[in-house]
Parts: C-alpha cells; sequence; structure tokens
C-alpha cells in the first residue's frame, strides 16, 4: 500500500515516512533500515564527531547504492558551523538531501545545492521558516513543542498548516513531533503536510543506536512523562541558544534539578562529572532519555521495517474510510437535530 506525496515524488522513496537525524541515534543501521523499507533515512549528523561521521557513512552507503535508494545527512546547523568540513565530508558521500536544524541555512544552501542535494530545513516558527525558503529550502520540516530533543514552543496542530500555507505549492512540509501510528501520518496528511518526520518512535525500534533500557522507558512512558527544560544541556555542559531548549523523559536527576538550574549550575564539577559517567553506563536515573510526547503512544519496540508498514497501512485505512466517517457523522448530526 503507497501514500504518494510531494515527498516522495521529490525524495524519490516508496513511502511519505523520514527518519529524523537523532544525534548518535539515527545510525547506518538504524538509517540502512528505513531506506530498505521505503522510507528516507538520515543519518544523525549531530554536533559533528568527524570518526563517527566517516564509519557510519562508510557502512550507510554501500548499502543504498546496492539498492539504489537515496539517504541523507542531517547536521545541527550552529554546530556545523563551528566544524564545516563535516559537510564536505557528507557531500562527498553523494547524499540526495541533506537537513539542518537549529540555525541559517544561508551559509551552507549553496554548496549543499552545488552538490545537487535537496536542502531539508527543519524550523520551528514561521520567522525561521522564511529564512529558510529565503535561503533555498527544497523541503521544511515543521518541527513541533512535543518532539524529543531540541525544539521551541508552538504546537504541531497550528504549526503544519501555518507553514502549508507559507510554503506555498512549490515546498512541501514534512510535520514533525507528537507522531507515532498511522493516526499521527493521516492527521499531518490532513493539514496539509506531504510526510512526517519521526525521532522518538524510529528511537524506540530494534536497529536504533542506545542502550535497550533507554528504550524499554520509552514504551513504559506515558506523554506526560517528559518536560522541556534545560537540566541535560547544563549537566552534559552543552547549553544551546535561546529560544531552543530539550525535552527529554522525567527520570531522578531531572525531578531533582528542574527549577533548579542555578543550583545545578554551582553544582557542576560534581554533577557534571556524574552526568557523564552516567551516559557511558546507561544509568537512565541521571543520564536522559531524549525523547518526546509521543512516548505515551508507543507500546513496543518493532524492527523498522515493520513500524514503517504499520504506520502506512494505519494511515491508508483512515484515509480511505474518511468518507463513510463523514457522511455517518453526518446522519448522526442530522438525526439529532431532528429528533430536537
Amino acid at each position: 500500500m503507497q501514500l504518494q506525496t510531494a515527498v516522495t515524488r521529490l525524495l524519490d522513496i516508496e513511502h511519505p515516512v523520514l527518519l529524523a537525524p537523532m544525534d548518535l541515534v539515527a545510525d547506518a543501521p538504524l538509517a540502512a533500515a528505513v531506506i530498505r523499507a521505503g522510507g528516507y533515512g538520515f543519518l544523525g549528523g549531530g554536533y559533528g564527531e568527524e570518526g563517527w561521521l566517516l564509519r557510519e557513512l562508510a557502512a550507510l552507503v554501500p548499502a543504498a547504492r546496492k539498492t539504489h535508494c537515496p539517504f541523507g545527512v542531517g547536521f545541527i546547523t550552529w554546530s556545523l558551523a563551528r566544524q564545516p568540513r563535516l559537510l564536505e565530508i557528507a557531500l562527498e558521500q553523494g547524499p540526495s538531501a541533506v537537513w539542518l536544524s537549529f540555525g541559517d541555512p544561508a551559509p551552507f544552501a549553496p554548496r549543499i545545492k552545488a552538490a545537487g542535494a535537496k536542502l531539508v530545513c527543519q524550523v520551528q516558527t514561521e520567522a525561521m521558516a522564511r529564512q529558510a525558503l529565503d535561503a533555498g529550502a527544497d523541503i521544511l520540516v515543521a518541527q513541533g513543542a512535543e518532539a524529543g530533543g531540541h525544539g521551541v514552543s508552538r504546537g504541531s496542530l497550528a504549526l503544519v498548516p501555518a507553514l502549508v500555507d507559507l510554503a506555498g505549492p512549490d515546498v512541501p512540509v514534512v510535520a514533525a513531533g507528537g507522531i507515532a501510528d498511522g493516526r499521527g501520518l493521516a492527521a499531518a496528511l490532513m493539514l496539509g503536510a506531504s510526510g512526517v518526520a519521526l525521532g522518538t518512535r524510529f528511537y524506540a525500534t530494534v536497529e536504533a543506536a542506545g542502550f535497550d533500557a533507554a528504550k524499554r522507558r520509552i514504551v513504559e512512558a506515558s506523554g506526560d512523562d517528559s518536560l522541556r527544560s534545560v537540566v541535560f544541556d547544563i549537566s552534559r555542559r552543552n547549553v544551546w541558544p535561546a529560544p531552543f531548549t530539550g525535552r527529554c523523559l522525567y527520570n531522578e536527576h531531572l525531578r531533582r534539578w528542574a527549577g533548579r538550574e542555578l543550583d545545578l549550575m554551582r553544582a557542576l564539577g560534581t554533577e557534571g562529572e556524574r552526568y557523564a559517567a552516567a551516559r557511558v553506563s546507561g544509568d537512565f536515573d541521571t543520564a536522559a532519555v531524549i525523547a518526546g510526547e509521543a512516548s505515551g503512544l508507543i507500546h513496543d519496540v518493532p524492527r523498522a521495517g515493520e513500524l514503517i508498514r504499520r504506520l502506512v497501512e494505519e494511515a491508508a485505512g483512515l484515509l480511505s474510510a474518511a468518507p463513510g466517517f463523514l457522511a455517518e457523522n453526518s446522519r448522526q448530526s442530522l438525526a439529532s437535530m431532528e429528533a430536537k
């Protein structure tokens, strides 16, 4: 079953489902699994660790070429500005798209386009969307505040259609934040988006990099069990520029320090070392599980291909049933009015 949209045509993929380039989590095995299933896989270049990027590209590129499938690489824009060589390393491998998030894409856009890659810009406000469009974005990713990791404050329900209207017919919009099943994909398409980008939902898959304990916490969490804050940024000594804050799941560390960020900064000599050790050991009572409100919709850890199949089948079923649903609602409404 297929859902053909402007994004599937532009990226030459079967399904309008994109793997968000989660820092370190979206590695070669996960990106390759998404690609094989007909979605679009972005490597999570993140802050830019050259050794990691070289290793993961070396694993992903042959697999993508063998199946004649496109792949992409994503970067945190303000961090890429500190080491622009990483963009050249990525472009040398022929990605069909580069995803930039959190910063002005204009300095990198000409080089990306000259290499023949599509420019995908993740944005959180209309002002950021205009900046991305001015830079020549080929796709906008509308990231709502429900998303895990860094973002801003606007919710997806109003942000997505606003950016669809702003971008116009020539630049498709992809919805991100709070989407974990076919209902979310169907809703995003009805809002005018041409696809979805999933982070938290793909984190809880077999192929995703990371500790099984982190994936279990996502499965066990409700939609109420996350908070957008700066606690984990302070703890890992990597405070982001305004207006971005990071959403992660509640744990003992977050409960202790949320609202006491100045105290945390004063205690960073001890707390920073404790946090760094917890990240290495997989102690998620201290280290953050970076996940969003979609956790409340996640109840298993499937393979990425199985997840995409479920998403598309459920969304297609809902969309095909919509005319009958609306007709039945109309009949019920009419009957209710006549009874009065």
